[in-house]
């Protein structure tokens, strides 16, 4: 397995595990979130996962080495390919929440649908990553 297919399984997976958490604990609470609740949550949660994908980052770096890190034209098609799908997910979400939310919803559930909007994207960017990788597409 690649260095770069064994970072996007590591941030998928931190993602996974992160936003499986704040998402639920928003949804069940008995009263709605206030914007501070959602700011301090998230903010504890995605700082959280920043500090573990950036630990398993150094160790997965260290253990490929410097010719093992460098990217090449395979692994940047398949970011492109990633991060286009991404972000024409995000896009999609951007329209629903700051096109049709506003006149229908309340605030903390615009913001966590933004929230959402942004964690599915980058989770279509992973997989994507993932499934080129793993089926070997070359771009």
């Amino acid at each position: 397995m690649s260095y770069r297919e064994k970072t996007a399984w590591l941030t998928l997976a931190c993602m996974v595990v992160a936003y499986g958490i704040y998402f639920p604990l928003m949804a069940l609470r008995e009263t709605p979130p206030t914007l501070f609740d959602i700011l301090w949550n998230f903010g504890i949660i995605a700082g959280t996962q920043g500090v573990a994908v950036i630990i398993g980052y150094v160790v997965l770096a260290l253990q490929a080495g410097p010719e093992g890190r460098r990217a090449d034209e395979r692994d940047r098609a398949i970011a492109r390919r990633g991060a286009s799908a991404g972000y024409y997910t995000l896009m999609a979400g951007t329209i629903l929440v700051g096109v049709a939310m506003p006149f229908t919803e309340p605030a903390p559930k615009i913001v966590n649908t933004a929230l959402l909007a942004i964690v599915i994207a980058e989770t279509v960017n992973q997989v994507l990553v993932l499934l080129s990788y793993r089926r070997g597409w070359h771009g």
